[in-house]
């Protein structure tokens, strides 16, 4: 094949796969010399030849998926191409011909999810036209998996898991009657917020306090470091006398919620600081049976935050309920420090019975081993 003598080479393929067809690279250079050749269906043939003895070989997969191409059989190409893409290797790995070859079957495979999500909500409109705001969502994500433009988050409580709650990455509001009049009480929580900057600074202490004997992961960098910082209200279960002394127009408006009274673990409440330029890495909260609320108090241009798939900016006044054992993290790409508000409440789809049930299992676990929790819930 290098001297281009493809007749011969083929002759001798032949010749090479009489004697052994279960070899995938003999069936792999047959169908590249056909292809040579300018018979890509017996390239195709060939390519699957090599499958059947390895359906994960990347290279026939990535070949067949080109032929595909070259045949104009474009959605079936495309669609080969996305399962070429499961097996590719890391780039630094590949030559240049085949980083290239992969950069176009990701081009190829992009634009045809594109084409196919824009089909299905096209086909989708009136049925979205009659849903409410959560049923739209949910039948989005749906189509949005199936399309595979959109990520299978899931609930990965770090400690307790409850089964059967909804993984949902931003709550609708009509879940939390209480939301608005909390909004509304923005100013004079921002007030006492500036209160606490300007005299009890010292009360803003690092988030991350991770001891140094054990693994610290994505947490390295920001371990025992004020680029992240919170002003506790509430720590563990815990009232903070000096803190809420200074804030008690923020206390009272905290009150109204629907927080998890467990000893030693919640509620919890906070002003989180970030520092300029300073990122929270991925990570996933404790316990799937309290949501996390966020309300903006501080909030320069350049701060975001991401659930899952979802990305939102921060508006100052305006809070959100998250699910924070689905994968999450946030960014300051501001000169200028975000501060938010940050509690915790109970899952609107518990009942009063399944609340107290679950703080009887944790305190009772807790009472057992003799241990103070290091992690709330």
């Amino acid at each position: 094949m290098s001297r281009r003598d493809l007749a011969g080479a083929k002759a001798r393929l032949e010749e090479a796969l009489r004697l052994s067809d279960q070899d995938a690279s003999l069936w792999i250079n047959m169908a590249a010399c056909e292809r040579a050749l300018g018979e890509p269906e017996a390239a195709l043939t060939a390519v699957e030849g090599a499958l059947a003895l390895d359906a994960r070989n990347f290279m026939a997969l990535l070949m067949k998926a080109s032929l595909l191409e070259r045949l104009g059989r474009l959605r079936q190409a495309a669609g080969a191409y996305g399962v070429a893409l499961t097996q590719a290797p890391p780039e630094d790995r590949l030559d240049a011909a085949t980083r290239q070859a992969l950069r176009h079957a990701r081009d190829v495979n992009g634009r045809h999810r594109a084409e196919l999500q824009a089909f299905i909500h096209a086909e989708m409109a009136d049925t979205l036209s009659q849903t409410a705001s959560a049923e739209t969502r949910r039948l989005q994500a749906f189509a949005d998996m199936l399309v595979g433009v959109r990520r299978n988050y899931r609930q990965q409580p770090v400690d307790f898991f409850y089964p059967g709650m909804p993984a949902i990455e931003f709550y609708d509001r009509e879940h939390f009657p209480w939301l608005p009049e909390l909004e509304a009480r923005t100013e004079v929580i921002r007030e006492e917020l500036q209160s606490a900057l300007a005299l009890d600074a010292g009360r803003f202490t690092p988030y991350i306090k991770y001891s140094e004997n054990v693994p610290l992961d994505q947490w390295a960098e920001l371990n025992h470091s004020s680029r992240w910082s919170a002003f506790h209200l509430i720590e563990f279960g815990a009232p903070q006398e000096a803190a809420c002394a200074r804030c008690p127009k923020t206390m009272a408006a905290i009150s109204a919620l629907p927080q998890p009274q467990i000893p030693g673990r919640s509620p919890a409440a906070m002003f989180s600081q970030l520092q300029p330029r300073t990122r929270i890495p991925p990570h996933t909260g404790v316990a799937n049976v309290r949501l996390v609320m966020h309300l903006p108090l501080i909030v320069p241009p350049g701060c975001g935050f991401r659930v899952g798939n979802e990305s939102r900016e921060w508006t100052v006044g305006e809070g959100w309920v998250f699910d924070d054992t689905i994968e999450h993290e946030a960014w300051n790409e501001s000169d200028q420090p975000r501060v938010i508000l940050i509690c915790d409440v109970w899952s609107p789809f518990l009942s009063e019975i399944e609340r107290d049930g679950i703080a009887r299992v944790m305190s009772a676990m807790d009472r057992f081993s003799e241990t103070v929790p290091a992690g709330g819930v």
